[in-house]
């Protein structure tokens, strides 16, 4: 349980969670995660900058002990989230001394969720700077990555950046540093999807700012630390501000087969018009694979059989989904079949008001597809070929 170096003064004292599978009851983690917490030790002040989940706090307290802590002055809370600040109440406890500093709302959530009292946390400003004795640190305010009251720290002394989920991977791994890099950007890229996503125009703005200060190390609080920033900053602006691939993306179920002989016709029909296009079975579904998918497609069709005159309710979830993460698509479709008649395509139409994209003809068959059915799917294809050239 030994603190781990990442710069001068500056070390991680987090935790590993190897076993997690599950995250907020929702998201998978097929790699684990960690929970990262970094000591800051100035001259004359020592900075605790975000804690732990509760179920790891012994960690973080047998890791501040192997770094010889005996005093901590200020905790910093850069987001409210529990796995973040779940442990900073027992933190309080072994360092009575110590003051809690958070944005002006994060103080609000901490106090709401969390049971500290309130004259333990004095709240910071954007850009407000606090000295440590030869280390400084900046705190910057960055709301809505993702909560409304997350803020950064920046330690300029040592041109280090803590990002909390901003950066962040749920990934568990013994290295302090990120590099096995491909494994990396492959976790990274499905948290962003899963979590960051729904707040792209907010994070554009905010990489802007981060290029700005130029940092050389980037430490969020999931996943490794990178000691080279440029592998993530060029990842984020690709995902952020880049347009959407020449990719189609099939998100589907089939009961009886005949949905799914529309999509292998329709996923054809994409590849020999120069689409790349991807089928996925929302049977056995990863989400975060799924959530990963809709980073780059230009072109979302949901494939669904009528269940009960509307959409199968696995594709109504993956409506519903889209909806919440807000992908950049731009063009959206729905094929399938029915057995007598139903309104899936008004349902899934009606489910993703958040979406901005043009709604194109869709492609419904009764029973099993014949020769008109699969002309229909080669126009449909045809045309987010022709939408696609313009990307």
């Amino acid at each position: 349980m030994d603190a781990r170096r990442i710069a001068d003064n500056v070390d991680w004292v987090g935790a590993i969670d190897w076993d997690r599978q599950l995250f907020d009851a929702l998201v998978p983690l097929p790699d684990g995660t960690s929970y990262n917490a970094y000591l800051v030790r100035g001259k004359e002040k020592v900075a605790l900058i975000d804690a732990v989940d509760p179920a790891h706090e012994q960690t973080l307290m047998a890791r501040l002990a192997s770094a010889g802590v005996t005093e901590i002055d200020l905790v910093v809370s850069q987001h409210s989230e529990q796995d973040h600040s779940g442990s900073i109440p027992a933190v309080l406890a072994e360092y009575p001394e110590a003051r809690l500093l958070a944005s002006d709302k994060g103080k609000r959530m901490l106090l709401e969720h969390l049971p500290i009292a309130e004259q333990q946390v004095q709240t910071v400003k954007d850009g407000q700077i606090v000295d440590l004795g030869g280390l400084t640190l900046q705190f910057l305010y960055t709301p809505w990555v993702h909560w409304p009251e997350t803020m950064l720290t920046w330690l300029p002394e040592r041109r280090t950046l803590f990002t909390c989920d901003l950066f962040g991977s749920h990934l568990a791994t013994g290295d302090t540093f990120a590099r096995e890099e491909a494994e990396v950007l492959v976790a990274a890229k499905r948290y962003f999807a899963e979590i960051m996503m729904p707040f792209r125009s907010q994070i554009e703005r905010y990489l802007d700012r981060v290029n700005e200060l130029d940092p050389a190390i980037i430490a969020p609080s999931h996943g490794p630390v990178f000691d080279r920033p440029s592998l993530i900053l060029d990842a984020y602006q690709d995902w952020v501000s880049s347009p959407p691939q020449n990719m189609v993306l099939i998100p589907y179920v089939s009961m009886h087969g005949s949905t799914r002989i529309m999509v292998e016709h329709f996923l054809e029909a994409c590849w020999s018009r120069g689409m790349r296009a991807q089928q996925i079975n929302l049977a056995q579904v990863d989400t975060g694979k799924l959530a990963m998918l809709m980073v780059d497609a230009a072109t979302i069709v949901l494939a669904t059989p009528t269940v009960l005159g509307g959409p199968h309710p696995q594709v109504a979830y993956a409506a519903f989904l889209a909806n919440l993460l807000k992908p950049k698509a731009r063009h959206f479709s729905v094929i399938g079949s029915f057995g007598w008649g139903g309104k899936a395509v008004e349902q899934l139409s009606a489910m993703i008001p958040n979406l901005k994209v043009e709604l194109l003809p869709q492609v419904l068959c009764k029973g099993l597809p014949n020769a008109a059915d699969f002309a229909a799917l080669d126009a449909l294809a045809e045309s987010i070929a022709a939408k696609h050239a313009a990307l």
